[in-house]
């Protein structure tokens, strides 16, 4: 047996719910005479009338309240099932901002490891510094170092300390007086903020600025002077032999952290890309033989910009 269309259906069970045609007309977005037309058609397929017109109004017959019944829970599961296969999807797709130069040095050449890890996930990465509206931009994770205030009512997990140091050519001189020094607009305190934490003065150095921190790291791979860099950043690097750095890394005061309009739930997939994050941050840092340390041990934060 050959069924009619879904559609004429549809216009029934709103037109039988409304007990209207005007109401179901505005309901489903069309004209009067389009649900008017599906009804017909459903009655001419069927042969059976489905509704008593009196009067300009409309009152189901017992055939018609017979399928209304079958209509509606048809409708009401199939509903269902769409807003349950939806959210799956939405379950399943992670939006993640992150500060450009940590995304394009670091995070990226391990996603594959994270998709390995997590097949079921999709990763949307949005490259984005500074404060975020999560409500707006529908982001679900974002990482940040802390060189800003952001909104108390955020949940903020740490992922690691932020190291930095000079790194270089291999091919230059592992000196600092008489070198040319890469500072970048976005991290115009890592220089000045390094000198203190070491306790040295400069005094014959030459200077270029770059507008991005990653401008200038890339700068220092070409050996146009030292760059000041995260280690994170430029991790890949030292083990290939692109850059050296010759100085080693101090903490700076900062850090990274997770930031999340909820706090991360066991097993969700904000929790499960927190874990494998903060798994791999600190790993890479160790290997570099750099540690991650209490609060109570660390410099104090640099000012906020």
């Amino acid at each position: 047996m050959k069924l009619p269309p879904l559609n004429a259906f549809r216009y029934f069970d709103i037109a039988a719910t409304t007990e209207s045609f005007v109401r179901a007309a505005e309901h489903l977005h069309v004209t009067h005479g389009a649900v008017s037309r599906q009804v017909r058609l459903l009655e001419e397929s069927l042969g059976i009338e489905l509704f008593e017109r009196r009067n300009r109004a409309i009152f189901l017959t017992p055939a018609g309240r017979a399928l209304q019944g079958t209509t509606q829970a048809i409708f009401e599961q199939l509903e269902g099932a769409v807003q349950r296969l939806q959210q799956q999807a939405r379950d399943n797709v992670l939006v993640l901002s992150c500060e450009p130069t940590i995304a394009m040095r670091w995070l990226i050449p391990r996603l594959p490891g994270f998709h390995a890890a997590h097949p079921d996930l999709q990763l949307h990465l949005v490259a984005a510094g500074g404060p975020l509206d999560f409500t707006r931009s529908g982001v679900d994770l974002a990482i940040r170092r802390d060189d800003f205030h952001w909104d108390q009512q955020l949940y903020s997990q740490l992922i690691c300390d932020e190291w930095i140091g000079p790194v270089c050519h291999p091919a230059s001189l592992p000196l600092i007086e008489g070198q040319r020094l890469l500072h970048s607009t976005t991290r115009p305190s890592a220089w000045p903020t390094w000198l203190r934490l070491r306790g040295e003065q400069l005094r014959h150095t030459e200077r270029s600025d770059y507008e991005h921190f990653y401008l200038s790291i890339q700068a220092a791979s070409a050996g146009l002077g030292l760059a000041m860099a995260s280690a994170l950043m430029v991790r890949d690097e030292l083990d290939s032999g692109q850059l050296q750095a010759p100085f080693g890394f101090l903490r700076d005061g900062s850090a990274y952290h997770l930031l999340s309009p909820q706090p991360l739930e066991d097993g969700g997939k904000r929790q499960r890309f927190a874990a494998w994050v903060i798994d791999q941050c600190q790993g890479c840092l160790a290997q570099l033989g750099l540690v991650q340390n209490d609060e109570a041990e660390r410099p104090s934060p640099p000012q906020v910009r």
